[in-house]
């Protein structure tokens, strides 16, 4: 054991987990250095933050010269950079969002957007999908079922919340098509048997899940729920915390199926690491929001804003090329994925993919996972799992990955795949 990590478990509460306590002092691009000279493959993103890899320069630079200027304001007056970065994120949503309320991290704007959702419609009920992640705060985690352990010990949990069947087409064994059918008609029990659609304020949904196991929710779906939304009145909360900001090929998943969302919800790659989220909403919605109705202490901070809108500015270039190195990657892994049994699925969009790890009859196989994990970390490379049953490799590098670290990551994964299947 390290000094550094001897200290850590002396001092930091062990209920954080860290993938890997290897000492990290610097990042640059895809890669990040160890206090021993020895440098890493970062596939982990930071959890698909740093889209933009470690210490983009045109974001370092609009960081550094706001934290030379002002650095905190907490509501008590104005400075530019919250507009500003306002402005920017607007210009790239969909057409829908008009507005944003800056928070600061992902459950808090999942609160947020559940807060505005309750207040202006009038009604409480919330319904959320299974497998979704929303964060793990006491009101984001009633709405989080990707695992039932970030439940376990604190119920109950806030109420009329209500919990659907999301696709899960490879985990349950059907079509695309069947699973959307299995889920939409699940969700029409929900309102006959359980809640009616009038006590509903928004459905809350990740159009492509995260934490749960990197599931497409599919066009038809998301359109099935924009339809259903419609017909009821009911808001619909689209959760881009980690898809968005041009992880799954456009900058949200939304605009990849072409759905209008009520509600969004922003995070994670908004300032490519620096704390920031945001809920957008048409005008007509957050002009709803009564005054003092909500706050914020920390939320659109102005370092984090300056940085928000130097990351819109850089990803502009950068979003355009994600599907070419999408269909690459993709290419690779359904080649891989016809050589070793222990990849079952290969699913995602953009540079978010996971491949779930099995043995025989598709039965999730989290030892896989520990072992390619293993084999990576040696090899010189950083990657995260998901899924309840953490056997689905997360393949998330930076969205401005050259094709050579792309290639070399996927050929470390492959070597590790290789060595488990012996």
């Amino acid at each position: 054991m390290t000094d550094l990590q001897s200290r850590l478990h002396d001092i930091i509460a062990p209920v954080i987990a860290f993938d890997n306590e290897v000492e990290i002092t610097d990042g640059k691009g895809s890669w990040v250095t160890a206090a021993d000279g020895k440098q890493y493959l970062d596939f982990a993103c930071g959890i698909a933050v740093t889209n933009l890899g470690h210490r983009p320069d045109h974001v370092v630079a609009a960081a550094e010269a706001q934290l030379n200027k002002l650095w905190h304001a907490g509501g008590a007056f104005l400075y530019e950079p919250i507009v500003t970065a306002a402005e920017k994120i607007v210009s790239v949503t969909p057409d829908s969002i008009e507005k944003v309320l800056f928070m600061n991290s992902g459950a808090e704007a999942v609160e947020a957007s559940v807060k505005l959702a309750r207040k202006t419609s009038g009604r409480q009920g919330i319904m959320a999908f299974r497998g979704g992640f929303h964060g793990r705060t006491m009101g984001s985690v009633s709405y989080t079922t990707s695992k039932a352990k970030y439940r376990q010990g604190y119920h109950p949990l806030v109420p009329s919340t209500f919990i659907t069947p999301f696709p899960h087409p490879f985990g349950w064994g059907m079509s695309q098509e069947e699973a959307n059918a299995y889920a939409l008609r699940e969700l029409e029990f929900k309102f006959t048997y359980e809640v009616t659609p009038g006590e509903v304020a928004a459905f809350l949904v990740e159009p492509m899940q995260g934490e749960g196991g990197y599931y497409p929710g599919s066009r038809e779906f998301v359109h099935a729920l924009r339809v259903i939304a419609d017909e009821h009145g009911i808001l619909l909360i689209m959760d881009e915390v980690q898809s968005g900001f041009g992880r799954t090929g456009d900058w949200f998943t939304s605009q990849v199926y072409d759905v209008q969302p009520d509600i969004l919800v922003m995070g994670k790659a908004i300032a490519n690491g620096l704390p920031l989220s945001a809920v957008g909403a048409s005008a007509a919605i957050l002009d709803a929001w009564p005054l003092g109705s909500h706050g914020t202490t920390f939320g659109g901070n102005p370092v984090s804003c300056a940085a928000a809108g130097a990351v819109v500015d850089d990803l502009r270039s950068v979003v355009p090329g994600v599907n070419a190195l999408s269909e690459h990657a993709f290419g690779r892994w359904n080649e891989l994925k016809d050589e070793h049994p222990t990849i079952g699925d290969v699913r995602g969009l953009g540079l978010m993919i996971g491949i779930e790890l099995v043995k025989e009859s598709n039965i999730p196989d989290p030892n896989a996972f520990a072992a390619i994990s293993s084999h990576a970390f040696e090899a010189g490379m950083f990657i995260l799992n998901c899924g309840p049953d953490g056997n689905i490799i997360r393949f998330i590098p930076p969205l401005n990955v050259s094709i050579e670290d792309l290639d070399r990551g996927i050929d470390i994964l492959a070597a590790g795949i290789a060595a488990y299947e012996g």
